[in-house]
């Protein structure tokens, strides 16, 4: 079967081809085009397209087109499932999702920087996701040290690290330089991305990724502008006659549906409810 997809992948589109060929379709020939020919050369070819938006075999919500494929083909073995996370992960930039997905992300990065022919990079990829699923099948609680004398100098480490971590340290000059900047955004309702804060602070943006909830309320970047989002929210419900999509609108979200629904999440109850009871009262 053809498979077609974008061309320049980086991590879905080499992990989905290489679950396409080790569990679904060994024979699969994988395509990559202009993001523009994916639909007509799939057509053409009678081929499926896959990872661009519109198409079934793609992203849906929070998690990626390797999790659909998963779904889709009933593929439980638990080194896969064990593998979803990382690669979401990294796929998007929520490297909180897994421990090994900022290295996954490192990786495929550079991958893709080293190597221009993208079936090539497809070879080189294969290598690397067939490790990490031997890795998620049989090494996944084995230790890189092994000498008894190693574990101990890692646990005195350890130790160290947890008694420096209950030590209350001054945040970082970007940390402050951070909050501001999300609040100018969040007052001129304009989008915000992990990576272009990353960029305007000159900070690597994995190292933000995972440095940010220890100054940000114990929070993911997203969770925290989300969050940022909904007390704005509440304040516009309890303060101004502004109808629901107008609010959606003023703090950020896509429409109003995605509005409620991340309010109802956050507060337990629809705004709508929430304005009247505020009224009530």
């Amino acid at each position: 079967m053809i498979w077609v997809t974008r061309q320049r992948p980086k991590i879905d589109r080499i992990a989905c081809p290489w679950l396409i060929r080790r569990f679904i379709d060994p024979q699969a020939q994988i395509l990559f085009v202009p993001i523009d020919e994916v639909v007509p050369k799939a057509a053409e070819l009678g081929g499926t397209p896959f990872d661009i938006p519109g198409v079934e075999f793609s992203h849906s919500g929070q998690e990626c087109t390797f999790d659909y494929f998963l779904k889709k083909y009933q593929l439980n073995d638990p080194a896969l499932q064990a593998m979803a996370p990382i690669i979401r992960g990294a796929d998007t930039d929520n490297h909180a999702l897994a421990e090994q997905a900022a290295g996954l992300w490192a990786i495929s990065a550079g991958l893709a920087y080293n190597i221009d022919d993208d079936q090539a990079l497809l070879a080189q990829g294969t290598v690397i996701y067939d490790a990490l699923y031997s890795w998620a099948a049989h090494l996944q609680h084995q230790k890189h040290t092994q000498h008894p004398e190693e574990q101990l100098l890692l646990q005195i480490y350890n130790t160290y690290l947890n008694t420096q971590k209950d030590r209350k340290t001054a945040p970082p000059p970007w940390a402050d330089e951070l909050r501001n900047l999300i609040q100018d955004h969040l007052d001129t309702n304009l989008s915000l991305s992990l990576s272009a804060v990353a960029s305007s602070l000159q900070v690597n943006p994995t190292y933000l990724s995972r440095a940010f909830a220890q100054y940000f309320d114990n929070l993911t970047f997203g969770d925290y502008i989300r969050k940022l989002r909904i007390e704005k929210a509440i304040q516009l419900l309890e303060t101004s006659k502004h109808s629901l999509s107008e609010i959606a609108y003023l703090t950020g979200f896509s429409d109003q549906s995605h509005f409620t629904r991340i309010f109802k999440k956050l507060m337990g109850e629809n705004p709508s409810d929430y304005r009247k009871k505020k009224r009530k009262r």
